[in-house]
């Protein structure tokens, strides 16, 4: 099998039977809700969070037009990614607006199509969308943690098991959409204008408040698909 073949191969859909038995949904759930609940393990793991809100932004800035220039995480997890283009428009608003919908959203098409067989499909796109980022880093921490983001996913596709890799992608997935829960929780409320409900009322003069219940929306749908996913597996 040449290298075309062998990619081809960790590329295509699972052909065996990647249903998760009730036991292992126990288990991915119960891990992945420790990982958010105890304090010491979150302050470290919410970083994923922040990379996948801050590459929500960055993304969906990109598929509007914008010029995704570059980005940081922080030591206190928080982070920042500038796209550039019109300072002003439909471009901006949007592009601003997907942070925090971004791990919920990313969390449930994890665990949907994890539970389809296309979990090897998705985390080659992870790993496009954290090569293409990678050249757009801005600080040594952010250089560390795309580093170990694309170790390990390219090691979790490249010795393909579609059974864990169906596993973990539920599990991040849980992990995403409590995450983008806590850190919605973070902000509402919030009159800080550099915030991103403080940046979006001032683009278009309604009120933060609306916007933070537009998060909430987009996260309620994202729990709402993992959800049925998990429930499903659990039966």
């Amino acid at each position: 099998m040449d290298w075309m073949d062998q990619l081809v191969a960790r590329l295509e859909p699972a052909t065996g039977d990647v249903t998760l038995t009730a036991a292992a949904v126990w288990t991915v759930l119960a891990g992945s809700l420790l990982v958010v609940a105890v304090e010491p393990l979150w302050r470290v793991l919410r970083i994923a969070v922040t990379l996948v809100h801050e590459l929500g932004h960055a993304v969906v800035g990109m598929a509007v037009g914008r010029r995704f220039t570059g980005f940081v995480l922080r030591g206190d997890m928080s982070g920042h990614a500038v796209t550039v283009g019109r300072p002003r428009g439909p471009g901006r608003v949007v592009s601003t607006w997907a942070g925090y919908p971004a791990p919920a959203l990313v969390g449930a098409a994890m665990a949907w199509l994890a539970g389809r067989g296309w979990a090897a499909a998705f985390i080659a796109g992870v790993i496009v969308v954290l090569l293409v980022a990678l050249v757009r880093v801005r600080s040594a921490l952010t250089l560390l943690v795309m580093l170990v983001a694309l170790a390990a996913t390219g090691a979790l596709w490249w010795w393909r098991d579609d059974v864990l890799q169906a596993q973990l992608l539920v599990g991040t997935g849980i992990v995403l959409v409590v995450g983008a829960w806590r850190h919605l929780a973070a902000v509402a409320g919030s009159r800080d204008r550099s915030s991103d409900p403080g940046v979006l009322a001032s683009l278009t003069h309604i009120p933060g408040v609306v916007w933070t219940l537009s998060f909430a929306l987009a996260c309620a749908a994202g729990s709402w698909l993992l959800a049925v996913e998990v429930l499903t597996a659990l039966r």
